[in-house]
């Protein structure tokens, strides 16, 4: 996977959509989203466990 140690300064951006579901995005410091939740999720924590498992530390 290559240097986590590169990705610590990414921002990690939680918030609801217009359905009123939860997703989640990360943002490098240029301002280049690199990632973000395929779907929504209706509770925050089932968002945040999906972020988990792309590299979300909490």
């Amino acid at each position: 996977m290559g240097d986590q140690s590169k990705y610590d300064k990414d921002k990690w951006e939680f918030y609801e959509d217009k359905k009123e579901e939860w997703r989640w995005r990360r943002t490098a410091p240029n301002g280049e989203i690199v990632g973000a939740s395929c779907e929504g999720y209706k509770k925050k924590s089932d968002c945040e466990k999906n972020a988990e498992r792309n590299c979300w530390n909490g």
